[in-house]
């Protein structure tokens, strides 16, 4: 994968990347998916929008209060999608902080009340949605800014504090070794695991032996992991990758922040996302995910869109806020 730049040299670039910026993933049942992760889980519907590669479908993003990178987590709804199954080459967990065991005493509690069964380990606590995607909470207080949500439900000390880490299936993780450490600058932090860390945020992957079964992308299962970085830096990383011959879909303006994809060698889907200008660029923060919101291209045809989109309510309305 690396070109002949890259051939023999240890490369080591000033940038680093930020940690996760956001996480996609598919669901067949939006209003299911908006119930759990807004109302059981305590995220906030930051986004209500459309995947802008086929506007057909919905793209809902849960976040921290702000809409911050490193709390998104993000879902193309396909109705109907029958549920996948991860394998090589896709995440099959992800890893979202909280701040102390306490923290994991309420989860526990709250989701065995919703019928959610939990597994308990030391400092960490594992559940799934009702499609299968695997969650994991882990005690991780004071690392990073926590990026946590309101919800009258919720105390804010037990609430979720932004993403961790992710885990990946892989055949055999050393493939990666090279694209994380020489192009991307990650650090080796155990078997199988790299952190990627930037002056504000860090975040990691952990690769596992992959089964025997073959994946299916389908609802249920991580569509891609985005890495941070800033408006700034971004065009500079796709010179690093264009460099380190990376094969990549080049910068895509998604209105409210800029991407480029491409896939690592133990086959997951990568994205390098900045963070502007953000959804304030079309909403007052106050009014985040209360309405559907397209980007510019997409505006002339919003009849025709929503008319095809599962009518969702914002989560929010009658809520009692505290000032």
């Amino acid at each position: 994968m690396l070109g002949n730049a890259a051939a023999g040299q240890n490369l080591r670039f000033p940038m680093r990347l930020e940690g996760i910026h956001h996480i996609t993933a598919i669901t067949g049942d939006a209003q299911r998916n908006l119930d759990f992760y807004t109302r059981v889980l305590g995220l906030r519907l930051t986004a209500k929008t459309v995947n802008q590669d086929d506007p057909s479908v919905y793209h809902l993003f849960y976040a921290d209060e702000q809409g911050r990178p490193g709390s998104e987590l993000t879902f193309f709804e396909y109705p109907g999608a029958t549920p996948g199954r991860a394998g090589a080459g896709m995440v099959h967990t992800i890893v979202s902080r909280v701040g102390s065991p306490a923290a994991l005493d309420f989860w526990e509690s709250r989701l065995d009340a919703e019928g959610v069964e939990t597994t308990r380990a030391a400092g960490t606590l594992r559940f799934a949605d009702f499609e299968g995607l695997t969650h994991e909470l882990a005690v991780r207080p004071d690392v990073d800014e926590p990026l946590s949500a309101e919800h009258p439900e919720i105390p804010l000390e037990h609430a979720l504090q932004g993403f961790d880490a992710v885990r990946a299936y892989s055949v055999d993780p050393e493939r990666s070794k090279a694209l994380l450490e020489k192009v991307l600058s990650a650090i080796p932090v155990g078997d199988g695991a790299w952190e990627l860390r930037g002056k504000r945020r860090g975040g990691r992957i952990e690769y596992e032996q992959a089964p025997v079964a073959p994946g299916r992308q389908s609802a249920g299962t991580v569509h891609h992991i985005a890495w941070g970085t800033s408006a700034y830096d971004h065009p500079h990383w796709l010179k690093i990758l264009e460099l380190t011959g990376v094969p990549n879909s080049g910068v895509i303006d998604r209105h409210y922040f800029h991407s480029i994809y491409f896939r690592e060698p133990s086959g997951v889907l990568f994205e390098i996302a900045d963070d502007a200008p953000g959804f304030t660029v079309d909403v007052p923060l106050e009014q985040l995910g209360s309405t559907v919101i397209l980007p510019p291209r997409l505006e002339p045809h919003r009849k025709d869109i929503e008319r095809r989109l599962t009518p969702l309510p914002d989560p929010r309305a009658g809520w009692a806020r505290t000032p």
